[in-house]
């Protein structure tokens, strides 16, 4: 006599809960209950649990109730609960940890999952919606800045709150934005950045973070007592970056996955007081602007391999500048935001300029 053992699972168990709707450059997911790495690609399906990447390439997925997340360069994404039945809105859940990077956040305009069941965490933050469009920055260190992003018009796209172990901030004005350094700390008070666009809502707010935010996170580690010294005392700026030792890379040193996305915020303005003052010396050559070798704060390699001098750059976009290390040259770059203004050999006449948008 044989026995059998039925067992039934409901009907979203294994179901795909969205797709990739957009997609471009390269990326992995990692599906669970499986060691195998899918490559990412257009049209592919979703599933609860998956564990979406970027490398140097963008993704976005298209949720079943319309809801959207934007991945740009660098990011991770955990999709740690999907529900949605459109014959009980009642059930319908999401919840996200957004892990490492970049990403935009735009809820579904149809609002067929509660606010209250969308929960996303961010390293040490927890981020509450009221029917929004927000921005989200993080590293693997657990530092985290949300902005708060307008609807196309301009208007305010809602409301969300900010939250730790420490206490909660609300946002509901446009380009509105809120750090968290750690869990048991307050988010830092809401400041609104000023000159952007949802155009410019890009890693570079990572690499190179509003001032409005610098200015924030500061404030609030002086009133901790956390800043021992001003970080913009005068023997800082005066700083004789010649005496500064730096590794020199090669060409096979570029690792395009070894992108700081959210450099220390404090570090960042201490650095950017001296970055005019900043001179290197390689192979001869001098370099003023970045700092020779590989500069963290930049993201950038700047090497001599035999007579050519390369400054190599890929975070937004790619810049790949070979020079005559012989020759001397001001270099001006604007990449999606983020300057960068460098002296080779003292200058000289000649002027190059680099321009490149998203």
């Amino acid at each position: 006599m044989h026995k059998w053992l039925l067992i039934f699972l409901p009907s979203f168990a294994f179901a795909d809960i969205g797709l990739i709707s957009e997609f471009r450059g390269n990326g992995e997911i990692l599906r669970e209950n499986s060691t195998d790495k899918l490559l990412a690609e257009l049209a592919l399906d979703i599933f609860s649990n998956d564990d979406v990447r970027t490398g140097n390439g963008r993704i976005a997925i298209k949720f079943t109730d319309d809801t959207q997340v934007r991945l740009t360069e660098h990011s991770k994404l955990i999709i740690t609960e999907y529900i949605f039945n459109k014959d009980k809105l009642d059930t319908g859940k999401l919840s996200l940890n957004f892990v490492k990077g970049t990403a935009r956040f735009i809820s579904s305009k149809n609002k067929l999952i509660k606010r209250e069941n969308v929960s996303i965490r961010a390293n040490g933050a927890v981020i509450g919606i009221r029917g929004t469009d927000f921005s989200i920055s993080s590293d693997e260190v657990g530092r985290t800045m949300v902005l708060l992003l307008p609807n196309p018009d301009g208007s305010s796209s809602g409301e969300i709150t900010v939250t730790t172990f420490a206490g909660t901030v609300i946002m509901n004005k446009p380009f509105q934005a809120t750090v968290v350094t750690v869990a048991e700390q307050m988010p830092t008070k809401p400041v609104v950045l000023t000159g952007l666009t949802l155009d410019f809502i890009d890693n570079m707010l990572i690499v190179n973070p509003p001032e409005e935010t610098e200015k924030a996170v500061a404030e609030q580690n002086a009133s901790n007592n956390l800043l021992d010294t001003d970080i913009l005392e005068e023997n800082e700026i005066d700083k004789d970056y010649l005496d500064e030792e730096f590794e020199e890379v090669d060409r096979l040193d570029i690792d395009l996955l070894n992108v700081d996305f959210l450099t220390d915020l404090l570090n960042i303005i201490d650095d950017s007081v001296g970055a005019k003052a900043q001179v290197s010396i390689l192979n001869g050559v001098e370099i003023e602007g970045v700092k020779a070798g590989f500069d963290p704060i930049n993201q950038s390699y700047t090497f001599v391999e035999g007579s050519i001098l390369t400054f190599f750059r890929a975070v937004e976009n790619t810049i790949d500048l070979e020079l005559d290390k012989e020759g001397a040259y001001n270099v001006d770059i604007l990449s999606a935001g983020k300057e960068i203004k460098m002296s080779i050999n003292g200058g000289g006449d000649s002027a190059i300029s680099i321009y490149q948008s998203n």
